[in-house]
């Protein structure tokens, strides 16, 4: 018979540590299944591993790098006795308690879950691409723009996830140059009026990113002529990738909601999901943020929900 745990939490972000830190606090004992090290859309320990300096998490005056923010969060978890395994989960099974929860063959079950599997960015899919990640190739203004402070950096797309980016540079920047493969934006009209009317914004339509320079920092981008197929480098230093963001989704297809871009809907302004008893948190469900520190906050909303939903359950 395989053990009933109380929690099981799938995911290794802020979101899904930071639940583990509750729960463990609370005596559920979780088990926290983070994440296979080859893949790259459930890494342990989240997007954060991918990100070098960390300036906006309270706390840290001077900065962090993401991998040891990362580890500080695991080791508190695991302080309070949360129990990790560093795998990827295959399938689950949430029509009926006890949860089901499986790695390859491996069953474990659970009264309740927490789902913090995040999401990812949508990168180009260049072979700099991954090698260049922190060092010149970002995927979050917000995250990095400060220390582009003064030079002359690209925003790759033309939605208004790419237009919020590039008007947020401007802030740091002398120069934004968004490079988008067609001759018009699909943003909204607001947003397109607000980045053509940003005198540090400047458009370079018709192309795509062909090439990433530099052996240990980028140096500069090629990008290619969609029309003529020509190419030529541009001398950025920065280059933020803008073209989207995938929930890690698809192992809860047919088992829980989602919303009409893929990611978990929760209800109530809560945690809870379409199945009473298991709960979401993070970039998972999250849509809008999509930073660390409120990623943390709603798993610290899982961890209750999850504590106070089991009181009730044997109340």
């Amino acid at each position: 018979m395989t053990e009933v745990r109380e929690v099981i939490i799938i995911g290794s972000g802020p979101a899904g540590l930071t639940a583990a830190i509750y729960t463990a606090r609370a005596q559920l004992n979780p088990l926290v299944i983070e994440g296979a090290p080859s893949s790259t859309s459930d890494q342990p320990g989240g997007q954060l591993m991918l990100t070098t300096e960390v300036e906006n998490y309270p706390g840290f005056p001077e900065g962090i790098q993401g991998p040891e923010l990362m580890a500080n969060f695991r080791a508190q978890a695991e302080r309070f006795g949360a129990e990790f395994i560093t795998d990827k989960v295959t399938r689950v099974d949430f029509s009926d308690t006890p949860f089901g929860v499986w790695i390859g063959d491996d069953e474990y079950r659970a009264k309740s879950v927490i789902v913090s599997t995040g999401a990812r960015s949508l990168m180009l899919g260049l072979e700099a691409e991954s090698r260049l990640l922190g060092h010149g190739v970002s995927t979050c203004a917000t995250c990095d723009g400060f220390f582009f402070r003064g030079q002359h950096i690209g925003v790759v797309g033309g939605g208004d996830s790419a237009m919020e980016e590039a008007l947020f540079l401007t802030r740091f920047a002398d120069k934004v140059t968004v490079i988008h493969r067609r001759d018009e934006l699909r943003a909204s009209k607001i947003m397109q009026e607000r980045a053509r009317n940003n005198p540090k914004i400047e458009f370079l339509w018709n192309a795509t990113v062909s090439d990433l320079l530099g052996a240990e920092k980028l140096e500069g981008v090629e990008v290619r002529d969609t029309v003529t197929g020509e190419r030529r480098v541009l001398p950025l230093t920065g280059l933020f990738v803008a073209i989207g963001h995938r929930p890690n989704t698809e192992l809860f297809e047919g088992q829980l909601d989602l919303m009409d871009n893929g990611y978990l809907m929760t209800f109530d302004d809560r945690s809870k999901t379409s199945v009473d008893g298991v709960f979401a948190c993070g970039d998972v469900q999250d849509d809008w943020y999509r930073q660390a520190i409120t990623a943390a906050g709603s798993g610290c909303m899982a961890a209750i929900d999850a504590e106070r939903w089991l009181e009730a359950q044997e109340g």
